[in-house]
């Protein structure tokens, strides 16, 4: 294994560049997930918008670097990769444990003086200090088990021993840092965040999602969408008619401050 790279590009990928855009959206993809899951996001918002997606190291081209066991340590991390992209406004959006990566990212960045416009909050429960953000086993049946039940992986590829050989590794990973992951008993933002959740999502019930509300001292809104923990790929339509609308209100300089 190689040790961990902070090359911008090896974090953030572009996969529909956009110069003329003036506004950008950073997306933070699930456990065991890669940037590519936000590839359709990127066709659809291209031009106006330029999408960045963040590719966590030991998956796909990344494979052989080590994994982050530490979110805190990945959003440090994912912080210091983003610095080249704050010549625009920018949006986050995280799903599953991307939620919890861009929550601590977008602190990072106001606590540095930079700016976030909103944070988009997908499929999972508000954090917490109090009480492991997993408490699911950690060996592959019950992991592979739990990737099963949430639909977002196709279940023919789940039953391919090769790729199951690839995909461990991360959801290992993933799945030990989200069982470490504490946050701040008084972590906050600045600005407004919006929690997104599927109706039948037996991993954030509505409830839960609404505990976004507590971390943030700016607006707060609660988007619910039919479906589960994976919504998002039958609902992918609304979900990104609801980030259009909100980019198409969003700030529109070009000036806006590099933050630091």
């Amino acid at each position: 294994m190689t040790s961990l790279s902070l090359d911008s590009d090896l974090w953030c990928r572009r996969f529909h560049p956009s110069p003329m855009a003036e506004r950008r959206l950073v997306c933070f993809p699930h456990a065991g997930g890669s940037a590519s899951f936000y590839y359709p996001v990127s066709a659809e918002l291209r031009g106006p918008v330029d999408v960045l997606a963040v590719q966590y190291p030991g998956r796909q081209d990344r494979r052989d670097e080590d994994g982050v066991e530490d979110l805190h340590r990945m959003a440090d991390e994912v912080c210091e990769a983003l610095r080249r992209w704050g010549d625009l406004p920018l949006t986050f959006f995280g799903h599953s444990m991307g939620a919890l990566v861009a929550f601590e990212v977008a602190r990072r960045i106001e606590r540095a003086g930079g700016r976030i416009e909103h944070l988009f909050v997908s499929g999972r429960k508000g954090p917490s200090r109090d009480r492991p953000e997993l408490s699911h086993p950690l060996d592959d049946e019950g992991i592979m088990a739990e990737v099963r039940a949430m639909s977002g992986t196709d279940a023919r590829l789940l039953e391919d021993e090769e790729l199951l050989r690839m995909v461990l590794p991360a959801l290992r990973c993933d799945y030990r840092a989200l069982g470490a992951y504490r946050a701040d008993r008084d972590a906050a933002v600045g600005f407004p965040i919006t929690a997104a959740v599927g109706d039948q999502d037996p991993w954030t019930p509505l409830p839960e999602a609404g505990t976004w509300r507590d971390r943030t001292t700016a607006a707060f809104d609660l988007r619910v969408f039919p479906g589960g923990h994976f919504y998002l790929n039958s609902r992918s339509a609304e979900v990104i008619a609801m980030l259009r609308e909100h980019l198409a209100t969003a700030p529109r300089t070009r000036d806006h401050e590099r933050h630091e």
